[in-house]
């Protein structure tokens, strides 16, 4: 199984873009992983809100196959232990699902059609957290549910 990560704009701290790059290089002893950045949509100050997750949902949908999985990484999504994480993706690979993608969307959620692709929703914490800092929480996250399938002594409970 391939995980996907789509998001919205580059990443620009560098100390974040330190660590995810970290997180993604550990990855690959693990499961094949990608992240996808889509551009930042120009002259948002002319859109509305839905406008602009309308915009920003079309790019997103571009990036999905057929069989596809998307996950999508969303404050009303439901709350996971490191553990259950684990217990989770564990689950998909034993699907056999060629696919599996998680979106972080933009700063106003996703549009309609988006949450109709989608067959689940994680949230990441109760906490919000910025759009940037949730790759780098989530890139974490996916190593450490492969280091506890491994058994690997990363994690701690």
């Amino acid at each position: 199984m391939k995980v996907i990560l789509v998001l919205i704009g580059k990443t620009d701290e560098a100390y974040l873009d330190t660590g995810i790059g970290k997180y993604i290089d550990r990855l690959k002893h693990y499961i094949p992983f990608e992240m996808r950045v889509i551009p930042d949509l120009k002259n948002t100050k002319k859109l509305s809100e839905e406008q602009q997750k309308n915009k920003e949902g079309e790019l997103i949908m571009q990036q999905f196959q057929p069989g596809d999985e998307v996950i999508l990484l969303d404050e009303g999504g439901k709350l996971l232990s490191s553990r259950e994480f684990s217990v989770f993706m564990e689950q998909k690979m034993l699907r056999g699902i060629k696919r599996l993608v998680f979106v972080i969307g933009g700063p106003y959620g996703f549009s309609k059609d988006v949450y109709q692709k989608a067959v689940g929703k994680l949230s990441l914490s109760k906490m919000t957290f910025s759009h940037q800092m949730v790759r780098l929480i989530f890139t974490e996250q996916l190593y450490r549910a492969m280091t506890i399938l491994k058994n690997q002594p990363y994690h701690h409970d």
